[in-house]
């Protein structure tokens, strides 16, 4: 099995993903509409879906209207244990294939897949020539590579921006969306070779949200489950701080306690050749 990160290794290790599956953010009609509408073929459609943690992804796309009755065969590749046993909790259809494997290791036939689909895990790729010769070898000609993350709304309230902030704190050196290495994937041999231009798309959100899920969310930030209890406290203490400060906040129902929580998701589509 190709190398996994150590922070993704404890942060999503057996124990901490009732919570993830629980407050995480939810992938959008919208957003599943345009990755459908990316895909040429009517179906059926075979598809990969790596990094598949708790089923977020996996539910969403299958009960979607333009998803449900086109999916033959689903390939859900994941290699924490803990994801896999909370993703086998909450996701039950008799398409679905549950497995370990990593972006560089899928387990599929060759040619097998319509889709690669990656929500919110790419950014933990160590080998980016290895996991595009592996997307390259399981995809159709023609089919499509889609790489997805679910991004806090920080330019739209300064909430949202100082929240952000205050995860990644403590996020050392560990892999991020913002960073942008996971763009080494579109200069890598294999991808150069194989794939065409990467095609991105943003679409803007919100959700409704509640002081009590903003803190869960930032507590199952893998950056945050691996600190200490005390580390916790104080973490828990500058979210409400934040949030109660509430600037640019939006409430919903204030007397409830719900509030609006921006929301972007990026979506970047590749095609085999």
């Amino acid at each position: 099995m190709a190398a996994i990160h150590p922070v993704s290794q404890v942060g999503f290790a057996k124990g901490t993903n009732e919570q993830y599956n629980k407050v995480r953010s939810q992938y959008q009609p919208p957003v599943l509409s345009h990755l459908r509408q990316a895909i040429k073929s009517p179906g059926p459609l075979d598809i990969v879906e790596i990094g598949s943690g708790t089923g977020l992804l996996t539910r969403g796309l299958l009960a979607h209207e333009e998803w449900k009755d086109a999916v033959r065969s689903y390939r859900a590749v994941e290699p924490s244990e803990g994801m896999r046993e909370t993703f086998a909790k909450y996701t039950s259809d008799e398409r679905i294939v549950l497995v370990e494997g990593t972006f560089a290791e899928t387990g599929a036939e060759s040619g097998w897949a319509d889709l690669i689909v990656i929500g919110q895990a790419f950014h933990w790729c160590l080998d980016h020539e290895a996991a595009a010769a592996e997307f390259a070898r399981v995809l159709k000609p023609g089919g499509v590579l889609a790489l997805i993350w679910i991004q806090e709304g920080r330019e739209t309230a300064p909430w949202v921006e100082q929240f952000r902030a205050r995860i990644e704190r403590d996020e050392g050196d560990a892999p991020h969306y913002r960073s942008g290495v996971w763009r080494q994937l579109f200069k890598t041999p294999s991808y150069a070779k194989l794939f065409g231009p990467p095609e991105e798309t943003s679409i803007h959100h919100s959700t409704t949200d509640t002081l009590e899920g903003v803190i869960s969310r930032g507590l199952t930030s893998s950056r945050v489950v691996v600190l200490s209890d005390a580390e916790k406290e104080v973490f828990v203490e500058d979210v409400k701080g934040i949030v109660q400060r509430g600037e640019g906040l939006v409430w919903i129902d204030k007397e409830k306690g719900t509030f609006e929580h921006p929301e972007r998701t990026d979506i970047i589509i590749s095609r085999r050749v």
